[in-house]
C-alpha cells in the first residue's frame, strides 16, 4: 500500500488500572516500559512497529485531555496537530469515527489501521505482514480486523469466529517501498460472528475447532466505508459526527465543536457500534507474539527469569524462591552495581507464584493468580478519597 494514503491511529487514552501502582491516572500503562523492549514504553514500541506501515505524517494518535502533555512529551516526533485530544472518555467508536472523519478529510481514499497503544508484539515483521494483508482487504472495501491465532483457552479475550474458506484476494502483501514483504502466510476470512469472553469448558472447544480467534482489537479500513458503516449502523453518531465536520473551519475543527462532540455521544466500543453488525467484516488471522500486556501476570509471563522462573531485577535476593515477578519502580532505580549498593534491598524467601511491585509511595504483594484483582485496590483508594496514589 501506498504510504501516502495509509494512516494509523494508535489509540493512547486507557488507564491501565491492573498495572497499579506503576499505572497511575497521570502516568498510564501505556506511557510504561512494561514489556521485554524496556526500557521503551508500550506507546513508543507501538509507533515504532508502524514504520514500515505509514509515515509519521500520517500517524494520528489519540488521548485523553489530562494525557496530552505526557504524551506529547512520549511522542516529540509526531507532529503536534496529528494529536486527537478527546476532552472526556468515551470508549474507542466515537473517537474512531473522529478519526476516520479526519482521515477522509485528507484524503478520498485514505485506509486507516487503529491499534491500541498498550500491546506486545514480539515479532514485529510478522505483524507488519497482518497489516499489510489487511490493508489489501480494506482496499476492496471491506472493513478488516486482525484476529490472533490462539495457542491456549483464554477466557480473558472475546473471540472471533473465522469462515471455513478464506476470501478470494489476488494480491500479495508488500512493504511500504514496494518490495516483497517479510516472508508470512498471511489470508483474510470473513468474519461469522464476535464472542463474548468463555468459560473454561467453552474456551477450550473454540481451540479445538480451528475457527476461533483472539480479539486483539486492531482494524484496519477505508475512512469512507467506515464513515458508511456509521451511518448504517450507528445513526445517532453519525448525526453528531456531521455536526462536529459542519464546525470545520479552515481546514481545523475548533475544540469547542470537539467539546460539544463528545458531550453529545454515548460511550460504546466500536465492536459494539459497528463491527458486530457488519455484514462483511473481514479477519487476518496472525500469529505475531502478541499479548494485551493485561496484568502483572502476562508480565511475568514476557519477562526473562532465571532457572527457577522467578522475574526480578539485578540485586534481588532470591532464596528457594519460585516463579516470582519483582518489579522496582522507586525513583533512581538503576541496574548499576554502585546504585543498587545504596538502596534498599528486595529479598524473597520460600515463596512462589507472587508479584512483587515496589515504587517510591506504594507496595503491591500478591499471588500472580489474582493479577486480574488488581483494580479492586484502585477501586477501594478511590472510594476512601486517598486520590494522591491512583
Amino acid at each position: 500500500m501506498n504510504q501516502s494514503t495509509t494512516y494509523a491511529v494508535i489509540l493512547a487514552g486507557g488507564s491501565g488500572t491492573r498495572f497499579w501502582p506503576a499505572s497511575r491516572k497521570s502516568l498510564p500503562k501505556q506511557l510504561l516500559p512494561l514489556g521485554p523492549a524496556a526500557p521503551q514504553t508500550l506507546l513508543r514500541s507501538t509507533v515504532e512497529r508502524l514504520k514500515g506501515v505509514t509515515c509519521k505524517e500520517n500517524l494520528l494518535v489519540a488521548t485523553g485531555a489530562h494525557l496530552v502533555g505526557a504524551t506529547r512529551q512520549e511522542l516529540s516526533d509526531i507532529p503536534e496537530r496529528n494529536f486527537l485530544v478527546e476532552p472526556l472518555a468515551k470508549n474507542t467508536a466515537p473517537c474512531i469515527a473522529w478519526a476516520a472523519l479526519e482521515v477522509a478529510a485528507k484524503s478520498p481514499e485514505g485506509v486507516l489501521c487503529v491499534l491500541p497503544s498498550d500491546q506486545h508484539a514480539a515479532d514485529p515483521e510478522a505483524m507488519e505482514a497482518a497489516l499489510q494483508q489487511a490493508l489489501l482487504v480494506a482496499g476492496t472495501g471491506r472493513l478488516c480486523t486482525i484476529g490472533i491465532v490462539p495457542h491456549r483457552p483464554e477466557t480473558g479475550y472475546g473471540y472471533i469466529q473465522k469462515s471455513a474458506q478464506p476470501l478470494p484476494i489476488d494480491s500479495k502483501p508488500s512493504s511500504s517501498d514496494g518490495s516483497a514483504a517479510p516472508s508470512q502466510k498471511t489470508q483474510a476470512f470473513s468474519v461469522e460472528r464476535f464472542v463474548e469472553k468463555p468459560d473454561l469448558e467453552r474456551a477450550k472447544e473454540y481451540l479445538q475447532t480451528g475457527e476461533f480467534l483472539w480479539n486483539a482489537g486492531i482494524f484496519v479500513f477505508r475512512a469512507k466505508d467506515m464513515l458508511e458503516a456509521i451511518a448504517r449502523h450507528a445513526p445517532e453518531l453519525f448525526a453528531s459526527l456531521m455536526r462536529l465536520e459542519a464546525a470545520r473551519s479552515s481546514g481545523q475543527l475548533p475544540p469547542d465543536a470537539i467539546q460539544r462532540y463528545f458531550d453529545d455521544v454515548e460511550p460504546i466500543s466500536i465492536d459494539y457500534a459497528v463491527m458486530e453488525k457488519q455484514s462483511d467484516l473481514a479477519v487476518v488471522p496472525a500469529d505475531f507474539g502478541w499479548s494485551d500486556l493485561g496484568s502483572w501476570e502476562s508480565a511475568w509471563e514476557l519477562s526473562p527469569k532465571d532457572a527457577r522462573g522467578n522475574a526480578s531485577p539485578q540485586g534481588t535476593v532470591l532464596v528457594e524462591a519460585e516463579n516470582n515477578l519483582v518489579v522496582d519502580l522507586r525513583e533512581g532505580n538503576s541496574e548499576s552495581a554502585e546504585v543498587a549498593s545504596k538502596k534498599k534491598v528486595i529479598a524473597l524467601v520460600g515463596v512462589e507464584d507472587l508479584c512483587v511491585v515496589e515504587t517510591d509511595d506504594a507496595l503491591l504483594v500478591m499471588p500472580r493468580s489474582r493479577s486480574q484483582d488488581v483494580r479492586e485496590v484502585v477501586a477501594t483508594l478511590k472510594s476512601s478519597e486517598r486520590s494522591e496514589f491512583i
